[in-house]
């Protein structure tokens, strides 16, 4: 399997990711594009989509759905989450100069910002409203992944439960 960083590392691949997750803001498509409607938004070949979107799903960043002739994608954060983990100990720990980060308590010990100095400039970020962020990020995934679930059940549980169901007087066996 492809290292997921050279996986990102390809435009063409950003732009396709990019493309399924603005999906997720339209009712219409559930968070889900066909490579028809990805060739149409990207001005991109189909061949060069579907080469692109066949390394996405190997890598685990995609998953697929089929209906009839078309396949429709949808963005799987998962895999993801570990370059997120990776990442973020080196963004908290310099500033964009290269300055290292320093933490501070409040007076009453209770709150705790971290000050990055650069070039004169002093910024606060206060913690509280990081986690706040960090939590509606979460919630929003968390929500995400359980609507793809709720929706995945259904394609998947119903027509096994209907076949199971069958009487052998209904045609079943």
């Amino acid at each position: 399997m492809a290292d997921i960083f050279s996986v990102i590392a390809d435009p063409t691949r950003r732009q396709l990711l990019a493309a399924l997750l603005s999906a997720y803001g339209s009712d219409a498509t559930a968070g889900e594009l066909s490579v028809g409607q990805m060739v149409t938004r990207l001005g991109i070949s189909q061949p060069t989509v579907s080469k692109h979107l066949r390394v996405l799903r190997d890598t685990g960043l995609v998953s697929t759905r089929e209906e009839g002739q078309h396949r429709y994608y949808r963005l799987d954060p998962e895999p993801l989450l570990a370059i997120e983990d990776w990442v973020v100990p080196f963004v908290g720990a310099v500033d964009a100069d290269g300055a290292p980060a320093t933490t501070s308590w409040t007076p009453d010990g209770q709150a705790v910002s971290v000050r990055r100095r650069g070039g004169g400039a002093r910024a606060t970020v206060d913690v509280g409203t990081e986690l706040g962020r960090v939590m509606a990020e979460a919630s929003f995934r968390a929500t995400s992944a359980l609507s793809g679930a709720q929706s995945g059940w259904g394609r998947v549980v119903e027509p096994v439960r209907r076949r199971l169901t069958r009487r052998p007087e209904d045609g079943g066996e």
